[in-house]
């Protein structure tokens, strides 16, 4: 796969723009000369319609050379790039909150990679567009790579998109506070109610065993962009898949809770497993399409949530990248290949 950006669709677009394409690397706006944050958000606001249509030509935007140093800057520039902001919903991962909506990428540890993934892509309605931020730059290692959901799409074996297509994929979490997140945490209320409700709005199967929960839900993993047209490859099934464990991890995780507690777990819809063989297919078309950047201070990375999934490498050294959720699209827009359904598989 060839993992180089589309230049002619940037090659049209750059009359305000000053587009840099290098192969394997995602498309970086260059910003010319800005002194203060006022002046960089008059220039983003010249530019609204090129910068949009550029990241949905090219799926990620990386801009270089904002005057970005802190949470607020971060915070206004968000504003002026994604007015409409989306909640994060469904807790997964630990994250800090710093307020206004912006949040720390990912609190887990620097020696361990996350895989690729469409933020939020279990839920019914998930932001369109991310927003990343560099405050403070590893000493090494440390990217946020993404991968071209049209080009993953096409690489994946046929077999296995036939699948997604008709049984779409099913995510199983078990919420603990010895691993994981607890479930007040993930739904954002200790109130037990409130989580049927939240479940029951939202197309999610709910088991409780005393204070413990157990939640199920089929969702497409093939949808359609609703402004581009384009057809991608849009879950978090290898992501959270058991066989994406290190071995040991997964032997002893499975030796303490069994197959069906582990915190998360994924399959098809229909129930059949994915297996390791899958899991190294979806890997390799996610490789092929993947763009990576070496962050520096002040660099701010927009991310088309549909067209573009992403991860994070590991890294020596602090690291601060913040994020934020903006243009929430609804997956009922998105010609989804199955209805989303509340289910135990």
């Amino acid at each position: 796969m060839n993992n180089a950006p589309d230049q002619r669709g940037a090659k049209q677009l750059d009359r305000k723009l000053d587009i840099r394409l290098e192969a394997g690397a995602p498309p970086m706006v260059v910003t010319p000369e800005l002194s203060t944050l006022a002046d960089a958000l008059d220039w983003l606001r010249s530019v609204d319609d090129e910068l949009r249509a550029a990241m949905r030509s090219q799926g990620v935007l990386y801009l270089r050379g904002l005057p970005v140093r802190d949470v607020q800057d971060f915070g206004a520039v968000r504003d002026q790039l994604v007015p409409q902001r989306t909640p994060y919903r469904e807790k997964a991962t630990p994250r800090h909150s710093y307020g206004d909506d912006v949040f720390s990428s990912t609190d887990l540890p620097p020696a361990q990679p996350i895989r690729m993934h469409n933020e939020n892509s279990y839920t019914l309605d998930f932001p369109g567009t991310l927003v990343f931020c560099c405050l403070t730059a590893p000493a090494e290692g440390g990217a946020t790579p993404v991968a071209d959901c049209r080009a993953v799409l096409r690489d994946i074996p046929e077999h296995l998109v036939r699948r997604m297509r008709s049984s779409g994929w099913a995510l199983r979490r078990n919420y603990s506070d010895l691993v994981s997140l607890d479930w007040r945490t993930a739904f954002a209320t200790d109130r037990s109610a409130q989580v049927e409700a939240y479940c029951a709005e939202n197309l999610i199967a709910a088991r409780w065993s005393g204070d413990d929960l157990s939640t199920s839900q089929i969702r497409a993993g093939v949808i359609t962009h609703p402004h581009t047209g384009d057809e991608v490859w849009f879950n978090h099934m290898a992501f959270w898949n058991s066989w994406s464990l290190d071995e040991e991890i997964r032997e002893s995780l499975v030796d303490e809770f069994g197959a069906d507690g582990l915190p998360f777990e994924t399959s098809f819809g229909d129930g059949e497993p994915v297996t390791k063989e899958d899991l190294a297919a979806i890997d390799a078309a996610y490789a092929g399409a993947t763009m990576r950047r070496s962050w520096q201070p002040g660099d701010v990375m927009m991310v088309d949530n549909i067209l573009a999934a992403h991860g994070r490498e590991r890294f020596r050294g602090d690291r601060r990248i913040v994020v934020a959720m903006g243009d929430p699209v609804s997956v009922r827009d998105c010609l989804p290949t199955v209805p989303a359904e509340a289910r135990f598989v």
